[in-house]
């Protein structure tokens, strides 16, 4: 596949951008080139604002059943380009073909639901204190320009999350993708989205400098970003002073709990997957796993088999369970929180180095470490790679204070099939999504999210339409009469 050039959408023009800079994408498995993004400037930004504000007017009176349309012909020719755009996806990002797959089948099936909701949710009537005479209205109207930050690990997905219920709202959208990983984004919406009004979905290319310039940009009430911590914490630092609208997706460091009455085999296969899918590269990753003393060396056995029999490989290669991780700063990473742990006294049970068999691409082991503690950074900072820390414990109080010893809380799973323990571990844990029993499952009409450092966003479900929209009060006297209680008393 050859290296393709890639250009920016400002309203109606795919343009190169006011710069010569351009950035240079590569295949995470070969390091080969893929393409190249402009390097999008503040000046860009500027022109995609300016041409979504000019959009927005028209978009925002745009009848909800048309943007309903709209959102479900773009799903519509996302499946009609998959086979392009996951291929492209997959040498840009890495994952195995099968998870690629997955996150366009949710990205496609996200812009449906909000193509349907957005029909319906607008406001509501509410009690008035004069019946009669008055009528009150909560209504719920756009912001207007949405400035949407995705990262690379799932571009299209966690864009889907964004654009379609902004969209759905009557915003117009100015996209800054992840520079690791930003050409299928480019590709999706200049092949599934080119029959939206021009301006209402923009796109700058560029590195954290296009972000900054979106993030304080006068004409962007709110921003929406999934990212660090630190990236956020910095964003809402500039956006303060505007008191503009943050929708903050931050990460976490999730929880695992296995309860005593667990399978060990099948537990370890359920931390396996929550641990490794896209090698480790998610937000919501079971990133710190407990299990009960009693049942530690089995289910440690298992986990080490599941873990060591995983292919790794191209994502476009047949039979691949894990693909590479995204660059070198993101595997010095995971072997910098490796290292730290066993000089602190844990031990790898697997894994636990870059496979021998492959001298290009930014691929690691799958690893296992025990012996570890609350003191080590793997068990404490967000790794975001394919490391399972285990931890032993020895009352489920004990495991249910450890997963909220941490300043994230995003997610947590637990595997278990006592309704009192699965009772007391959903109320007790301070996370935004509990999973049993089928961990980093997402569910449209569900909303997701974090508390703590996680952020306080709400992606998916009803939520996330109102996330994107303001609400506005009318109190409606339907007489001009005068009233009693005026001046003068």
């Amino acid at each position: 596949m050859s290296m393709g050039r890639y250009r920016m959408l400002i309203g109606d023009r795919w343009v190169d951008g006011t710069g010569d800079s351009w950035i240079t994408v590569d295949d995470p498995a070969t390091e080969e080139a893929v393409g190249r993004v402009p390097a999008g400037s503040a000046a860009d930004v500027d022109l995609a604002v300016a041409a979504a504000s000019g959009a927005f007017d028209g978009w925002r009176w745009t009848a909800a059943g048309e943007r309903a349309a709209l959102l479900q012909k773009a799903a519509a020719k996302s499946e009609e380009h998959a086979a392009d755009l996951l291929e492209l996806l997959t040498r840009e990002q890495g994952k195995p073909r099968s998870e690629q797959e997955e996150e366009l089948e949710y990205a496609v099936s996200c812009l449906r639901y909000y193509a349907e909701l957005g029909r319906s949710r607008r406001g509501t009537v509410i009690p008035s204190g004069e019946p009669r005479t008055q009528l009150n209205l909560v209504l719920r109207e756009p912001y207007g320009v949405v400035g949407a930050i995705v990262p690379w690990n799932y571009p299209l997905l966690l864009l889907s999350w964004k654009l379609a219920p902004a969209l759905a709202a009557g915003n117009a959208v100015v996209v800054k993708p992840s520079e690791w990983a930003p050409l299928a984004t480019v590709e999706w919406i200049r092949r599934c989205f080119d029959h939206f009004p021009p301006g209402v979905i923009n796109v700058v290319t560029g590195d954290g400098s296009a972000g900054r310039a979106l993030v304080a940009h006068p004409g962007v009430p709110l921003v929406a970003f999934t990212g660090s911590v630190e990236t956020g914490r910095h964003i809402a630092s500039v956006a303060a002073p505007m008191m503009k609208r943050l929708h903050l997706e931050l990460g976490g460091k999730d929880a695992f709990v296995v309860a005593p009455d667990a399978d060990p085999s099948t537990a370890a296969d359920a931390v396996a997957y929550a641990a490794l899918i896209n090698a480790g590269q998610v937000c919501t990753s079971a990133e710190r796993v407990y299990v009960p003393s009693g049942l530690h060396d089995e289910v440690v056995a298992a986990l080490e088999a599941r873990v060591s029999s995983l292919r790794l490989g191209h994502g476009l290669e047949e039979g691949v369970d894990m693909g590479p991780m995204m660059g070198e700063p993101f595997r010095g990473k995971v072997e910098r929180h490796i290292a730290e742990a066993v000089d602190r006294g844990a031990r790898v049970v697997t894994g636990g180095r870059r496979p021998r068999d492959r001298d290009r691409g930014w691929f690691y082991e799958p690893t296992v470490l025990i012996d570890v503690d609350h003191d080590m950074a793997i068990m404490r900072d967000e790794t975001f790679g394919p490391a399972i820390p285990v931890m032993t414990y020895t009352a489920f109080s004990d495991a249910i204070a450890l997963v909220n010893d941490s300043p994230m809380g995003l997610g947590a799973t637990l595997r278990s099939t006592d309704p009192v323990l699965v009772k007391r571990f959903f109320e007790e844990v301070k996370v935004g999504t509990v999973w049993i029993n089928d961990p980093l499952t997402d569910n449209d009409a569900g909303p997701f999210g974090g508390m703590k450092l996680s952020g306080g966003a709400r992606e998916l479900g009803e939520q996330a339409l109102d996330e994107f929209s303001e609400t506005k009060h009318v109190h409606w006297d339907l007489s001009d009469a005068p009233k009693d209680w005026w001046y003068p008393y």
